[in-house]
């Protein structure tokens, strides 16, 4: 069995059908932006992982204030739903 051959304009069109406005204007690389922060509580940053673990996966959902590099705040569930990112 072979692959259909693919077009040149394939991932173009698949990128803004899926994500609005990918194909508008040129892009920065992530390594090019500047994730710092002058103070404290004023940039955060989110982030949602999943851990193997003998009962079975879980989710963590931690932010991170840009400033100090510190956690501000953390949570751990056994889902991956609205819960998890919306817990206090």
């Amino acid at each position: 069995m072979q692959p259909w051959p693919r077009r040149a304009a394939d991932d173009a069109d698949t990128a803004s059908a899926r994500w609005p406005g990918a194909g508008s204007g040129p892009r920065r690389p992530t390594a090019a932006r500047c994730f710092t922060a002058s103070a404290p509580n004023r940039v955060w940053l989110a982030a949602i992982t999943y851990i193997a673990t003998g009962e079975g996966w879980l989710y963590l959902a931690a932010v991170l204030d840009l400033a100090t590099r510190k956690i501000v705040g953390w949570a751990m569930r056994d889902h991956m739903r609205t819960e998890l990112s919306l817990a206090r």
